[in-house]
């Protein structure tokens, strides 16, 4: 499969897109604000045509649905649709039908690895759907990707992928809970992450974001809103399961929303708790 067609380019795309390109692959993008790349295609349409393969990574089921409304009239049989955007199990099984009835085939290609692990080609893919299609898709996934794991069938690697975030969204608020009570009594940072690298509590996630609380940096690296957003969707997917930490979770995550912190990465929710627009340290 050489000709690919990245469609938005956010954080994640724009990382992918390069890298396919780089790779000699024939690629085209789209995004909804112009990009000043030499690969860049402005109408959605022209876009999809005769692409082999179409990535959808955009940021809700409303834009995902947007782009489908455009290039599902469009869509020839053959050609692979791999839809990463964060979205539930219920979004994934509508929008497999659309473009399946064109005879198109539709892969659901959930991921974790923010801006850094995009870039450096360690994506981790969540696949949902036929092995046939799974396996079509591995060439140019796994140029992006260290690890590709199929999970099940079409509507399984949503759930997985919200599951993780969940994961994530509650270590994140442990660690900014934690380093708030410790600041809030004079510990200075280095001390807190010299005893929390002695601790079992240790993590990927604290290593990972580590310097950036240090820093105060909240430039995204996988933004509040779109966290909001997969939160809201987690609660709208429980049925009768009760998930008491993510309703307050979430409640914490409105008001950051409010607060006009939705561009933050996800860390800003430390702001909250300092009861300022900015943390003591």
């Amino acid at each position: 499969m050489q000709r690919v067609t990245v469609l938005g380019l956010g954080i994640i795309g724009s990382a992918w897109a390069k890298n396919l390109h780089d790779d000699g692959l024939s690629v085209r993008a789209w995004n909804r604000t112009p990009k000043s790349v030499e690969y860049f295609e402005d109408d959605l349409g022209s876009a999809v045509r005769d692409a082999e393969m179409i990535i959808i990574v955009v940021a809700d089921p409303p834009a995902v649905s947007s782009i489908l409304d455009v290039i599902v009239p469009k869509l020839k049989p053959g050609q692979l649709v791999a839809q990463s955007s964060t979205i539930s199990a219920d979004w994934t099984l509508r929008f497999a039908q659309r473009v399946q009835e064109t005879g198109a085939l539709f892969l659901e290609a959930p991921f974790t690895g923010s801006k850094l692990a995009a870039e450096a080609r360690k994506t981790v893919y969540y696949l949902g759907g036929d092995e046939s299609v799974v396996e079509k898709a591995r060439p140019v996934l796994k140029r992006l990707a260290s690890s590709i794991l199929h999970v099940g069938p079409l509507g399984s690697a949503s759930s997985l992928k919200l599951a993780m975030n969940l994961n994530i969204a509650l270590v994140c608020e442990a660690l900014s809970e934690s380093l708030s009570f410790a600041r809030s009594a004079g510990i200075p940072d280095e001390k807190f992450f010299d005893a929390l690298h002695l601790n079992v509590a240790r993590s990927g996630f604290s290593d990972l974001k580590e310097p950036k609380f240090r820093a105060g940096d909240y430039s995204p690296q996988f933004s509040l809103k779109h966290m909001d957003k997969d939160m809201r969707l987690v609660l709208e997917s429980t049925g009768s399961l009760d998930l008491p930490c993510v309703k307050t979770l979430k409640g914490l995550y409105e008001k950051a929303m409010n607060r006009k912190l939705g561009d933050d990465d996800f860390i800003g929710v430390i702001r909250l708790l300092a009861g300022a627009d900015s943390p003591e340290k």
